[in-house]
């Protein structure tokens, strides 16, 4: 059922039309502005009926109280009083409609069904855009491993919940990516996402940084200034690289954890701060803990829960599909029509330990198709850097302990997406087109990875 709220200070007007709509809408009443905001404060409504002439603030003035405190929310004006140049204010200021009394009432209910038709058309919309962005920033995770997988499903798990979370992983393995498909799931979504890279602050600046601080606090400090905290009220806050926090900060940090206010740096009142924390860092923090330089409790307060980001280099069947992501972002931005990389090329590419992890993996594609002379990336275009990287020791072979044939010792392992497709293509008998569908890929990919990996024959 639908809420209502009627504004009038004429008692004999709010009952009638309280009378009227009530049945069908939980219908609120108000007599004046001051009440009707405070109404509107202490819960939710999904439409306000106001007079447009009330003795201290008018109906105009409430409705752009309404229109920036309640964005969306729709807004009715009536009045005795009706004028062409009342009822363009009206509109231009964002009224739904403007009525004149005495009120139509069958009209008036028309008018009410269609602005919260319109009302929950809009809330739907946005739900839909909510999830589509959480699954856009979940896709740009790329990669069908096991390790990938886990990760995924780790973060929708995670998500919808307000618990905090520490990422770890080397630099380059995608740790903001995690945090923002972490705010695109969560009831956050539409409140701020806000980033601190805390090594690139010095001690002195970051604690004014993510407290604020008041006009005075310190020389420079000209105007009051709201600190990252503050900034991110309602939505994320994301602190990269918090293992380099200093010690005093990580005391100021667990005492906002723990009563969820800051105190800006001059100021010994408490501001109130409803914010989800992701945390994220390339070190053990751990060892950083074990060697007295990151608090204990500390690390226990933001190790709810932890995502592990694996290096590139442990998960190397990604490769091929964080290569063809990249070339088809490139593609528009670049200007150019890079249909694929050679098999060639992307042995090289698979053969160099990646120090970087996806981070450098992008820079690579990006170098090599801005110089690129022909559709397709070969190993001509493989910077000779890479070229010429030895390729990382082969992995001990598995035991094989089903009874099963295995390879020789010394046989180095196949692509851990290698053995997927093999999987694949007999579960379905070798048809390729079931294969892609189980797998997860477009058929073209498919059969461009059984060429890179030498599978065209493989049943």
């Amino acid at each position: 059922m639908s809420s209502i709220l009627i504004v009038d200070d004429d008692k004999a007007t709010r009952d009638g039309l309280a009378l009227a709509l009530r049945g069908e809408h939980d219908v609120l009443t108000a007599a004046d502005a001051e009440t009707a905001l405070r109404t509107l404060t202490g819960r939710p409504v999904d439409l306000v009926l106001t007079d447009l002439r009330m003795p201290g603030r008018d109906g105009l003035t409430l409705l752009r109280d309404i229109m920036a405190s309640h964005p969306g929310l729709p807004v009715i004006l009536l009045s005795a009083y009706g004028s062409v140049e009342s009822a363009v204010e009206a509109m231009r200021d964002g009224a739904y409609d403007f009525l004149t009394k005495p009120v139509n009432l069958d009209h008036l209910d028309l008018v009410v069904r269609r602005a919260l038709r319109q009302k929950n058309l809009e809330r739907q919309n946005a739900r839909l855009r909510t999830q589509l962005a959480g699954r856009s920033a979940l896709d740009r995770l790329i990669g069908s491993s096991e390790a990938m997988t886990a990760i995924r499903e780790r973060i929708e798990q995670v998500a919808p919940t307000p618990a905090t979370v520490l990422i770890q992983g080397p630099s380059g393995t995608g740790k903001e990516l995690v945090a923002r498909a972490l705010h695109a799931l969560s009831p956050r979504a539409n409140k701020p996402f806000v980033a601190v890279h805390c090594a690139a602050l010095a001690p002195s600046l970051l604690e004014s940084e993510l407290f604020g601080h008041v006009k005075g606090a310190f020389t420079g400090a000209n105007e009051d200034r709201k600190g990252r905290f503050e900034i991110a009220d309602g939505g994320t806050l994301f602190l990269d690289e918090i293992s380099e926090i200093d010690l005093a900060t990580q005391v100021k940090l667990l005492r906002v954890l723990e009563t969820r206010t800051v105190e800006p740096v001059g100021s010994a009142t408490p501001v109130p701060v409803d914010i989800r924390l992701v945390a994220a860092t390339n070190r053990n923090l751990r060892d950083w803990v074990a060697q007295g330089k990151f608090r204990e409790d500390l690390f226990f307060r933001l190790n709810v829960v932890d995502i592990n980001l694996p290096p590139l280099r442990a998960r190397q069947g990604d490769l091929p599909q964080l290569c063809d992501a990249f070339v088809r972002e490139y593609n528009p931005q670049l200007g150019r029509s890079i249909l694929g990389i050679e098999p060639e090329a992307m042995a090289a590419l698979a053969a160099y330990p990646w120090p970087g992890n996806v981070r450098e993996l992008r820079n690579v594609i990006e170098r090599m198709m801005v110089l690129a002379h022909g559709d397709r990336l070969t190993l001509a275009d493989v910077p000779p850097e890479i070229r010429a990287a030895p390729p990382p020791p082969a992995a001990p072979a598995t035991p094989d302990t089903t009874g099963a044939a295995g390879g020789a010792p010394d046989e180095p392992v196949e692509p851990e997406e290698a053995t997927r497709i093999r999987r694949a293509l007999a579960e379905t008998k070798g048809n390729r087109t079931a294969a892609s569908k189980r797998l997860g890929i477009p058929l073209r990919t498919l059969y461009r990875r059984l060429k890179a990996y030498g599978l065209e024959d493989a049943k």
